[in-house]
């Protein structure tokens, strides 16, 4: 993707394109998770981002009903746990995920963890191509799988589209990030401001932050974007949200990018994906 600062989306398959910021719903639940949902369609959002753990799948299904926005309009994204990973299994977790959110296809459905020890993970991704041979879904992907993971789908005979993993600038994952572009496989990130991360006062962000009239967090978002990876920040605050989608006005120089690339702690995600799964 080229720095051009008004692109906005990126293809995640061929036809089927993803908006460049979503909107992340964990931890929201109830209430909260649906007014956030509502708010910020209305603010211009449209790509939301849950899954079957987070628990707020009907929740986020109200919030789109309530904001009255053409489903056509909208990316959805959810991911399934790994108790459906088998071919039938996924056809199940579809099944159940569009029941509870109210809609009747998926534009993207995830692998949510791939549970190594379990074995399953690569049944799991023959029945995501399943379900958008027959047009369930519109696009699949993964989410938290290790290039070892990729592999073993790859090898399968499958081409993984895209990869959820949590990437911020202290936790950039260089070499998984290196196998997903060598492998034209799209990153998602998660949690891409961090958590309470300490280089969103390191003058690598606040300097171009000044520079251009921003928040640290529209820089980062920013930093993600112009990288051509997607971003789903968390947010149920109306004014955060707006500012986290308004990042397409200005472009970082090669310089500025370089500059939080090298933020990067060489910390591992705060889950290890070999072990931790649900």
């Amino acid at each position: 993707m080229s720095a051009t600062g008004m692109i906005t989306t990126t293809d995640v398959t061929p036809g089927v394109s993803i908006p460049l910021i979503g909107l992340g719903t964990w931890p929201m639940t109830g209430d909260a998770a649906t007014e956030a949902v509502f708010r910020a369609i209305d603010s211009g959002y449209r790509h939301i981002d849950t899954a079957e753990n987070y628990a707020n799948e009907a929740a986020v299904g109200e919030g789109i009903r309530r904001s009255g926005i053409d489903r056509r309009q909208l990316f959805l994204t959810t991911k399934f746990n790994t108790a459906w990973h088998s071919r039938a299994g996924v056809r199940d977790a579809f099944g159940q995920a569009v029941n509870r959110l109210g809609t009747d296809y998926l534009d993207l459905f995830l692998v949510h963890w791939p549970n190594p020890a379990q074995g399953r993970f690569v049944e799991a991704c023959e029945g995501l191509q399943d379900l958008v041979s027959d047009g369930s879904i519109r696009a699949w992907g993964v989410s938290n799988f290790k290039p070892d993971h990729l592999q073993a789908v790859q090898d399968a005979g499958l081409r993984v589209p895209v990869n959820q993993v949590q990437v911020d600038p202290g936790h950039s994952q260089p070499a998984q990030l290196a196998y997903q572009r060598e492998h034209g496989i799209l990153t998602a990130a998660y949690s891409p401001l961090g958590r309470n991360g300490s280089f969103l006062t390191h003058p690598a962000v606040t300097g171009p932050a000044e520079d251009f009239g921003r928040t640290p967090a529209q820089i980062v978002l920013r930093w993600h974007v112009q990288n051509g990876r997607v971003a789903v920040p968390k947010s149920a605050d109306p004014q955060r949200q707006r500012d986290n989608l308004d990042v397409f006005g200005f472009d970082l120089s090669q310089a500025q990018l370089d500059a939080i690339d090298a933020l990067e702690t060489g910390a591992p995600p705060r889950l290890d994906s070999a072990t931790y799964f649900h």
